[in-house]
């Protein structure tokens, strides 16, 4: 699992350099890829893409269901993160749900603000609660 997180991690370096840059997520990560040392792994380029084919509705989901906050007032790490969060619980069938939050949980632990980690944790674990409605 030690590779899955580091991909997770590397996903989100991606995706939040391009959301604070305002540049393409693809062209972060292609860049990433041909610069990148130790290289960007192939979960890693799964998780961006992943993230950016589903984007609009990856962040319908997140403002229908974070209670009084939208995407854009989430701060820049806990908006990543929970991207990358609500595609592995809805796409990502070889990914546990609990494992996908227990993930997200850990990283904003980590990266984010003191309230993050049980925001983060109440959002995803919502909407894998709501998973067989929303990918239907």
């Amino acid at each position: 699992m030690a590779a899955r997180r580091k991909a997770r991690r590397r996903a989100l370096e991606v995706l939040f350099e391009a959301d604070q840059r305002r540049l393409d997520p693809l062209a972060v990560l292609k860049d990433k890829i041909l610069r990148a040392d130790p290289p960007v792994g192939e979960y890693a380029v799964t998780l961006v893409e992943g993230v950016v084919g589903e984007l609009a509705r990856i962040d319908e989901v997140l403002s229908t269901y974070s209670m009084g906050w939208t995407v854009d007032r989430m701060p820049a790490v806990d908006r990543a993160v929970l991207r990358i969060g609500v595609w592995e619980v809805l796409h990502a069938a070889d990914v546990p749900d609990h494992v996908a939050i227990s993930e997200a949980v850990e990283i904003s632990q980590e990266l984010s603000t003191d309230e993050s980690p049980k925001f983060v944790n109440g959002l995803l674990a919502r909407i894998a609660e709501l998973k067989e409605t929303l990918t239907a």
